[in-house]
């Protein structure tokens, strides 16, 4: 039997800022619940983080608990990748396919940072721009035409749902 390896690794899961913010969104208990249990799950090693200079330069202009709570996750478990023009092209490409407005480049650009990375899925709280059943094919027929691989976008306990069987 081969590919065994390939069933049995480690998800490898691009995180934007949102995800850990919502720690800390208490107006939202449900919300905190949930990516409670995201980061739960991390830290045990169920899954690997991918983090991005974008996501880390939009957690420098947040409140200092997020970012020491960010700080404070386990660094066998985060994958850090940085934007390339490889990364910059596709996310422009998104924006060039109307997926959404250039206002909203750095959601592109997490985006498209998963995609080249390869990641098994993006993970947002962002269900306007990311996390948006509407948006969701237009980012991947944009990664389609450009001969790059589907991603999925999903928010913590959907991903927890779909690839833990919990929420």
């Amino acid at each position: 039997m081969y590919n065994t390896g390939m069933e049995n690794r480690k998800k490898r899961v691009y995180v934007d800022s949102t995800v850990v913010s919502g720690m800390f969104d208490y107006h939202l208990p449900e919300r905190v619940l949930h990516t409670t249990h995201f980061w739960d799950a991390m830290q045990r090693g169920e899954f690997v983080i991918i983090a991005s200079d974008v996501q880390e330069d939009e957690l420098r202009k947040a409140p200092i608990h997020v970012r020491d709570f960010f700080a404070a996750l386990p660094e066998s478990q985060i994958d850090r990748i940085i934007s390339t023009s490889e990364s910059d092209a596709l996310a422009a490409q998104y924006i060039d396919a109307k997926v959404i407005s250039e206002n909203h480049m750095n959601d592109c650009k997490h985006v498209a940072l998963a995609t080249i990375a390869h990641a098994d899925a993006v993970v947002s709280w962002n269900c306007g721009d990311m996390v948006n059943p509407h948006r969701i094919p237009k980012y991947n027929e944009a990664n389609e035409k450009h001969d790059y691989q589907e991603i999925k976008i999903l928010t913590p306990n959907e991903f927890m749902e779909a690839y833990h069987g919990k929420n």
